[in-house]
């Protein structure tokens, strides 16, 4: 509901064959500054008057992110070889923290550490998110990867603030 993309691209928010972000617990303990591995993107969003399971007063915002096809770079799993293009839809409540975590989200999008490519269990190279979860749909609780989740705001919180270094 609410998404251009088909099931298929969701995949690669489950981070498969080994290569995605560290558990946030590990993620503190990291040390340098990420590498910017993400291609080049764009991140768009739009207030949808309709609210999220758990926000019963808020509106919502859809996050667009979009990468066309490209070529893998350094820093990639096999640089010079293609990859598809990725349409993604990220939810968030309009509300003051919706609003600040969305704020994060673009300035670690600006920065180029929100994605990068990555391959998956079948070798498919793909755009992915890098150690930031996103709501991709704005229902259907955590197994379907959306609201009610009581605890996303405070976790995609930590994670966008570990990923900038804030």
């Amino acid at each position: 509901m609410g998404s251009n993309h088909s099931s298929e691209t969701l995949h690669c928010n489950r981070y498969l064959n080994g290569q995605g972000p560290l558990p946030l617990e590990d993620a503190a303990r990291t040390g340098p500054a990420p590498i910017s591995t993400q291609p080049p993107g764009q991140m768009t969003w739009v207030v949808l008057h309709r609210d999220l399971p758990g926000f019963p007063h808020d509106n919502t915002l859809q996050v667009n992110f979009t990468f066309p096809d490209g070529v893998q770079t350094e820093g990639h799993p096999r640089p010079g070889q293609p990859y598809p293009s990725l349409r993604l839809c990220a939810y968030l409540p309009d509300s003051r923290e919706g609003r600040r975590i969305l704020a994060q989200m673009e300035k670690a999008f600006q920065q180029q550490l929100l994605f990068t490519v990555s391959t998956d269990l079948h070798g498919q190279d793909m755009v992915c998110p890098e150690s930031v979860p996103f709501k991709t749909q704005p229902e259907g609780g955590t197994v379907m990867n959306g609201y009610p989740d009581e605890d996303y705001l405070k976790t995609v919180r930590r994670a966008l603030k570990e990923r900038l270094h804030e």
